[in-house]
């Protein structure tokens, strides 16, 4: 399940004969305790009731099954950092964020609090660190794709001011890239699982 039709798209092209279904959560088309088990890779960091999203998929997981979650921590590592920096003078008017009286501390206690006041048991939380390794040219096209708060930022500047960034963008990352060119992002995520009982 996902709730952008490209992301279903990819999938579709990498398994064809799997069951792909558009929706987002924390309304996903399943019955209860529909599926052994239920990933979400990052999702939290995209929602506005990140409770609401945990009981949904709840929901649909079967006693004795497992849900497990991914998020990017705070302080944010290189890789988030960098996004800041580049779009940090950019006025981006209103944007869209968490309500604080939904939002959690992104830290392995703040997501284990999360999973455990969703009623979910043997709730074990860690940090995964990594190094990503990116073309910077692939990488920015995330940004602008319309991808995450940056593409965001991205998509309500002027051409010019687009170009601007893109160039910051350049410069900034510039002390990441190896000898091969591409980026070594030095990065960190919290995952998070938990048992339905």
């Amino acid at each position: 399940m996902d709730a952008e039709p490209s992301m279903l798209a990819a999938a579709r092209r990498s398994v064809p004969d799997a069951r792909l279904v558009r929706a987002a959560l924390p309304h996903l088309p399943l019955i209860t305790g529909a599926v052994d088990a239920a990933v979400a890779n990052f999702v939290l960091n995209h929602v506005g009731d990140p409770a609401a999203a945990v009981a949904g998929l709840r929901r649909t997981v079967r006693p004795g099954g497992r849900i497990a979650v991914t998020v990017w921590p705070s302080p944010h590592p290189p890789l988030q950092r960098l996004w800041g920096e580049v779009f940090a003078e950019v006025d981006g008017g209103e944007l869209p964020r968490v309500a604080a009286e939904r939002d959690f501390p992104r830290t392995e206690e703040g997501l284990t609090d999360l999973l455990v006041r969703a009623g979910l048991a043997d709730v074990r939380c860690r940090t995964l660190t990594w190094t990503h390794r990116a073309d910077p040219d692939e990488w920015w096209t995330g940004p602008a794709s319309g991808l995450g708060m940056p593409g965001l930022l991205l998509q309500r500047q002027r051409p010019a001011t687009r170009e601007a960034l893109r160039r910051r963008y350049l410069e900034l990352s510039a002390r990441y890239r190896d000898a091969d060119g591409l980026l070594a992002l030095p990065t960190a995520a919290l995952l998070a699982s938990g048992g339905v009982s």
